[in-house]
């Protein structure tokens, strides 16, 4: 059977004679009728003052990773002791890189720079269009895809050879129609060749648009690949684990007996967020609840290609 819609004509195909049927398959075809009449929004085009920024940008980028091999990297494992979470609220901590030495601190500053002039001059109004929208092709939502991280003051995106945790590739892949990001950590062969105990993390985040540039974050659970389980090697075999993250509850408890306690500040359990401050197909920057930057790539962008490897 056939069903018309003015100049449209979209295929059904009803079962007997089931009226229930019959109208989930005509509200189905309603469905696909107005997303194939949705026409893809021009995507803006970054300014010519923006292309220079993002030049701008990679350069700086570079130069701190340079500065970084020449003075030292950032030593960040997981967890309150290894300085990747504040003691008290249990959110990511802030990397200090002027520890590391001026040039770096002053090569970070500048990145941090460059990024509030980017936010000046981002293309994309509504960067959260389409977010948690099933009917919509994905493509059209302007964070779909992934992303890889280029720089971060987070301490939880802080990876380097020199800590226990190791070198690892972060990124953030974004799947509009069904509202989530997930995190994706892929940890480096060690220097003398083996695998890590822990090969990949991914955490699966619960993503909603707050407003156009806004997305709060409700964390769901962490994946785990090892390649060994309580220090016993799995010969080449892998183990997955599933876990619920724990961050939400201790901040509930946090906030619980802060107020059994009378504790000032503590009132009630904060969402996390990340406010988009610069986005067109290539770049993206955001700013996190916790004041931490990040800027990430697609692979698509050629310049920045060899930053993200």
């Amino acid at each position: 059977m056939s069903v018309d819609f003015g100049d449209a004509r979209v295929d059904a195909i009803i079962i007997g004679n089931n009226r229930s049927i019959r109208r989930q398959q005509q509200a189905r075809a309603l469905t696909l009728l107005a997303a194939s009449t949705v026409q893809p929004p021009d995507k803006p085009q970054p300014s010519a003052k923006a292309v220079e920024l993002k030049k701008s940008l990679l350069v700086r980028i570079q130069t701190l990773r340079d500065l970084q091999e020449r003075d030292g990297d950032i030593s960040i494992d997981f967890g309150v002791k290894g300085g990747e979470l504040n003691k008290t609220s249990r959110a990511p901590q802030t990397v200090d890189y002027y520890s590391i030495s001026p040039d770096v601190g002053t090569a970070a500053d500048s990145i941090m720079d460059t990024c509030e002039e980017l936010s000046r001059v981002s293309p994309i109004a509504h960067p959260t269009a389409y977010l948690g929208d099933k009917n919509m092709d994905p493509s059209l939502a302007p964070l779909n895809g992934a992303w890889k991280l280029l720089f971060s003051t987070a301490a939880d995106a802080s990876f380097s050879k020199n800590s226990t945790r190791g070198a690892a590739q972060a990124q953030n892949v974004v799947d509009p129609a069904a509202g989530r990001i997930t995190n994706v950590i892929d940890f480096a062969v060690r220097d003398d060749g083996t695998e890590p105990a822990l090969k990949q993390l991914q955490v699966v985040i619960k993503a909603v648009a707050a407003s156009k540039t806004r997305v709060n974050l409700y964390f769901r659970y962490a994946r785990l690949v090892l390649t060994k389980f309580f220090f016993f090697p799995l010969f080449g075999r892998k183990l997955v684990l599933y876990i619920p993250v724990p961050a939400t509850l201790i901040t509930r408890l946090i906030v619980f007996f802060g107020r059994i306690f009378r504790r000032k500040g503590v009132t009630k359990v904060p969402v996390p967020f990340f406010e988009i401050l610069y986005l067109d197909s290539e770049l993206r920057v955001q700013r996190t609840g916790e004041s931490n930057l990040f800027v990430q790539a697609k692979e698509s962008w050629e310049a920045a290609q060899p930053l993200l490897l």
